[in-house]
């Protein structure tokens, strides 16, 4: 049982890594730099570390920790005092992926030489991400995670460490996530990156990253995504057929309340993400496959030891809820601690993200992290 401590305040840090980066895909980083977040505090055994893996468009800002002046980070009804993730049991950590665009190297960053990496940036795979989040932990002086804990691309993170760093995790929560994406996600994906570079100010990814784009390459990508992280019956319950201001407008854009909801996602999303990253971290997440190299998820997964906690939604069908049960009974016939559960929900694959009544995530995981 950890001692409970008083949280610490939030910690920004950037975690310059200086020896190069050997990439699964062959090439390399000679160096690179890890936007990252802490919170709370490392005990004196160093043995309360939690490392969060964030999904492809959020950030290191997982909790303002409950100090009022920061912004709320993307967790935040999870992560903080008295939470789920308790900030003042453990000393909880957040990196910018690899291929962000929030402070971690990636294809906005300089290059060697000079000028930005733009669509030279090498391609990365989430193996290099997990790559470069253990040799962050290790300059903050971290050889060992009482838990590591991601939904969705940040689940398939969780996967990757559980089998690749086995010594290094006593637990793996891996939520709304899959041994790899589907053929029907990845065809959503496919269909959001032509978007983009069949936009004409995407300029093959040699765009002014200053300049006040428009982007609605990126624009469209952001709404197949968000069509892909609602339920039907979310849709049918937040917009159905409705119209904005009852009629239909005189062009070809309607005006039903979705296409209304969807056009604004993909405007506010191009205020804060870099188009490239977006090709750059889905592609990633599309060639992630947890079986590469063996016979089955089972066979993939003896490498572990960890226990594990496999949480699915009801009503995802990005990540459907068999996904997450194949992951649960692979690890089970291998005769790994193992708990899976679907938590009932319609608001689909994004459910992991809210907070809902009497909050089902939170309570398994805190009492998952605290067995």
């Amino acid at each position: 049982m950890h001692r409970l401590m008083r949280p610490n305040t939030t910690r920004i840090l950037n975690i310059p890594l200086k020896a190069p980066l050997a990439l699964k895909g062959g090439g390399k980083l000679d160096a690179l730099e890890v936007a990252c977040e802490t919170y709370g505090a490392l005990n004196p055994a160093r043995d309360n570390a939690v490392l969060l893996c964030h999904p492809l468009s959020m950030d290191a800002h997982a909790s303002n920790n409950d100090e009022p002046d920061i912004e709320p980070g993307w967790w935040n009804f999870f992560v903080g005092p008295g939470r789920a993730v308790d900030t003042r049991r453990y000393f909880v950590i957040c990196t910018n992926m690899l291929g962000g665009c929030k402070g971690t190297t990636g294809p906005l960053s300089p290059r060697p030489g000079g000028g930005l990496y733009g669509t030279d940036f090498p391609a990365i795979t989430v193996e290099d991400m997990v790559s470069v989040q253990r040799r962050a932990l290790q300059e903050l002086g971290i050889g060992h995670l009482h838990a590591v804990i991601g939904g969705s691309l940040g689940g398939m993170q969780v996967l990757e460490w559980a089998v690749r760093y086995p010594d290094f995790v006593d637990k793996a929560v891996a939520i709304a996530t899959g041994a790899h994406l589907s053929p029907q996600g990845l065809a959503f994906d496919i269909v959001g990156r032509l978007s983009i570079m069949n936009d004409p100010e995407w300029k093959q990814g040699r765009y002014a990253p200053e300049a006040e784009l428009q982007m609605t390459g990126l624009q469209v990508a952001r709404m197949i995504g968000h069509i892909t992280y609602i339920s039907r019956n979310m849709m049918d319950r937040k917009f159905g057929r409705e119209l904005q201001n009852g009629s239909e407008g005189g062009t070809f854009a309607t005006a039903f309340t979705v296409e209304s909801f969807l056009r604004y996602q993909g405007e506010k999303f191009v205020k804060r993400f870099d188009p490239n990253s977006y090709l750059y971290l889905s592609r990633a997440m599309d060639l992630y496959d947890l079986t590469e190299g063996h016979e089955d998820i089972a066979a993939s997964l003896a490498r572990s030891h960890c226990a594990f906690l496999v949480l699915s939604f009801s009503s995802d069908w990005l990540f459907p809820p068999e996904s997450s049960l194949d992951i649960a009974l692979a690890l089970a016939r291998i005769g790994r601690h193992v708990n899976y559960v679907c938590i009932p929900s319609e608001l689909g694959h994004d459910a992991f993200l809210v907070e809902e009544p009497d909050d089902p995530q939170s309570r398994l995981v805190g009492a998952f992290l605290r067995s």
